[in-house]
């Protein structure tokens, strides 16, 4: 598997894939859900983010390519407890649609393409996106991390700007 800038740009930085995945369990605990309902959400994303320009497959390839197969899913959580009356506790159904915060690194993934005079998004775009949204989980575990946030951008940028000449 070949590594994309954006993979290489974050192991110099100092973050793998492990650490990574261990801090977002430790802080958000494991999300993790059955392969029916994570589909029917993947579709009503998909459809979402192709009226904006972003191809759901391309960038989940992008990052499985990049990270791993299966980089994008969390361990298993251990089955739920019922309740005294039998009723499970904790759950929700449905789609969870995109947050504000989501959207909002969508947007700036683009504006930093278009500020690169970009006609694609890259994961490096993505990257570029969430630090310049300054907020959230990703930021969060960087920052625990002691990531140069100044460097990284610096990195990524170079990354995008050798792959626009090659």
């Amino acid at each position: 598997m070949a590594d994309n800038g954006a993979a290489v740009v974050l192991r110099d930085a100092g973050i793998d894939r492990a650490a990574v995945r261990e801090a977002i369990v430790r802080h958000v605990g494991d999300r993790s859900t059955e392969p029916d309902a994570v589909a029917e959400r993947d579709a009503e994303d998909a459809a979402a983010l192709k009226a904006i320009g972003i191809d759901l497959d391309a960038v989940r390839a992008a990052i499985e390519e990049n990270f791993g197969a299966g980089s994008l899913r969390l361990p298993r959580p251990a089955p739920r407890k019922r309740g005294i009356f039998g009723k499970q506790y904790f759950t929700t159904s449905g789609h969870i649609p995109f947050s504000a915060r989501n959207k909002k690194v969508l947007e700036l993934s683009l504006r930093e393409a278009i500020r690169l005079k970009h006609k694609f998004i890259a994961p490096e775009h993505i990257m570029l996106g969430m630090l310049r949204e300054g907020e959230g989980l990703a930021t969060l575990i960087l920052s625990e991390r002691q990531v140069d946030f100044d460097r990284l951008r610096a990195g990524l940028t170079r990354s995008l700007e050798a792959r626009a000449i090659s």
